[in-house]
């Protein structure tokens, strides 16, 4: 059994294949070969969305989780995200959420936005 995947690590997009025996091919660096490797065995994703901000220049905080997820828990961490709220003013890299769900990762804020 092959899988073929799109590699997202840079924009060259490369058109990589994987086999049972975990050969890449298809690849233009190293890049890829670590990439379709782990999106096989232990998929894992960036999440980037907004919470709420109390008493901020704007209503929403744009956020991103400080490192890669598991891809099976980014509905779980989606849910953690739009349960929170912040108080203004908020600078860039605040963390929002410390260690969501013990993941080791902090859900972080990707932009400044000043008290009203």
């Amino acid at each position: 059994m092959t899988k073929n995947l799109i590699c997202i690590v840079c924009p060259r997009g490369c058109h990589l294949t994987i086999d049972e025996n975990m050969n890449v091919s298809g690849n233009t660096c190293k890049r890829g070969e670590v990439y379709a490797r782990n999106e096989v065995t232990h998929p894992t994703r960036m999440i980037t969305s907004t919470v709420r901000i109390i008493g901020g220049e704007l209503e929403r905080l744009p956020v991103a989780t400080s490192a890669p997820i598991p891809k099976e828990d980014i509905f779980k961490v989606m849910a953690e995200i739009n349960k929170a709220s912040i108080n203004a003013p908020v600078k860039i890299k605040d963390v929002v959420i410390k260690d969501v769900l013990g993941l080791g990762v902090d859900i972080i804020a990707t932009r400044n936005i000043n008290k009203l």
